[in-house]
């Protein structure tokens, strides 16, 4: 898992923030950071498992974020034993480390206590070493320091997030981006943003052990304030596409369903292992390049409407990305209810109670819904407009209550800026 939000910020004030970090890290190590680096969760207004496929999405960064406060070691000193965790809290003194390790802490901790601690020795990271949250900063760590002519030092890193976890909108995605690019900085890698984006794809899929693609990070370091970005995932050309929901009367609402996923779990893998087993049977490298005329009948039902859904997800996505060119933010709407019904019925990776937020919203005044993310759980996404957004949520909240769940967090996000440096 990684961290929910602890240290308080005014509003959306990341520079506010960031100081409250950087306050928190000298209180703890004893010294000021090197710097404060921040990135932000996504959502994906359309597009979903497309990218995988070497297919298209159109994302947007939200206005919650990962941030990290980090400064690299300048003493060396003996080394702790590899694979330390949970070591001394805030405020207890620690012994001196070695150039190599790592030292991270999380604002966000299991028990209660307040900070969550994990340490590890650069030389000896493997897959599997680092549990919980530590994994996603010690993936970026691992992928960097195996590149050609690369060398990462130990360094010490608190990070803070007001991404919520597990719902569908890239909390560990936003902590790996917030980590690779204070690392680029601070060694001066020179390393562009689809250069970074590949970089944590790695990290997730060969450290931490999720088959995800390659949007979330895209997202993360491309999106930009008041737009969506067009992500062809096979050739990482991107489009910033204006998204304009405040001026056209709208609101995004998120409805997390409390209900927690991970892409470390089978069902995603399992959507993957078909669409590459649909792909190989129509003689394609991908899904992408299945011809749009191809005999979908060759194929067992399961797997047919696995690339069936995939299909027609790139098509509203064009046809998403059409719309919003000609300014018709509204006419979108439809496409993202298209577009549910597709993840429910053909990719079959919705669940109950994504389907009440999706329905409910609807019914209450919503133009177009739609689950977000990998599914199984975490959050839809509802287009609203801006006068009814207090009464779509209530209608939410109260169908939820009436069917026994556990009450959902809806909260509006807008389209923010990528990750970067804030202090």
């Amino acid at each position: 898992m990684t961290p929910r939000q602890a240290v308080r910020r005014p509003g959306h004030d990341d520079a506010a923030r960031a100081e409250e970090l950087s306050r928190r890290f000298a209180e703890l190590y004893g010294h000021a950071p090197d710097g404060v680096w921040r990135a932000p969760g996504r959502v994906n207004l359309i597009g979903e498992h497309t990218d995988y496929n070497e297919g298209l999405v159109l994302p947007f960064a939200i206005d919650r974020s990962a941030m990290a406060a980090v400064r690299l070691r300048r003493d060396p000193g003996p080394a702790p034993e590899h694979g330390q965790e949970h070591g001394p809290g805030h405020g207890e003194e620690r012994e001196p480390a070695g150039h190599d390790v790592v030292d991270l802490a999380s604002t966000w901790a299991p028990d209660g206590s307040g900070l969550s601690r994990a340490r590890f020795r650069i030389p000896q990271l493997r897959p599997g070493t680092v549990p919980g949250w530590g994994a996603y900063p010690a993936g970026v760590v691992h992928v960097l320091d195996g590149l050609d002519g690369v060398e990462v030092p130990g360094f010490e890193l608190l990070l803070d997030s007001t991404v919520p976890v597990g719902a569908g909108l890239s909390s560990s995605h936003a902590v790996e981006v917030a980590t690779v690019v204070a690392l680029n900085d601070l060694l001066g890698l020179g390393l562009d943003r689809p250069e970074m984006a590949r970089l944590t794809q790695r990290a997730e899929n060969e450290f931490v052990g999720a088959p995800t693609g390659i949007m979330d990070q895209s997202a993360s370091l491309r999106a930009r304030a008041g737009a969506a970005l067009f992500l062809d995932c096979r050739s990482l050309e991107a489009e910033l596409v204006p998204l304009p929901v405040a001026e056209h009367g709208l609101t995004v609402l998120v409805i997390d369903t409390k209900v927690a996923h991970s892409h470390a779990d089978g069902g995603y893998g399992a959507r993957r292992a078909s669409c590459e087993r649909g792909a190989a049977a129509l003689g394609a490298a991908t899904l992408r390049d299945v011809p749009d005329g191809a005999d979908l009948g060759v194929l067992d039902e399961e797997t047919a409407r696995r690339v069936r859904h995939v299909r027609s997800e790139n098509r509203r996505v064009l046809e998403t990305v059409t719309r919003l060119r000609a300014g018709d933010v509204r006419g979108i709407g439809t496409l993202l209810t298209a577009s549910h019904t597709s993840l429910r019925d053909d990719f079959e990776v919705s669940c109950p109670e994504l389907d009440l937020a999706v329905d409910t919203a609807l019914a209450a005044g919503a133009v177009g819904a739609r689950m977000t993310g990998g599914g199984f759980g975490g959050s839809a996404i509802a287009l609203v407009p801006a006068a009814r957004a207090d009464r779509v949520r209530d209608v939410v909240t109260e169908a939820f209550a009436a069917a026994g769940l556990r009450a959902p967090d809806v909260f509006a996000v807008a389209p923010g800026e990528g990750a970067g440096r804030v202090r």
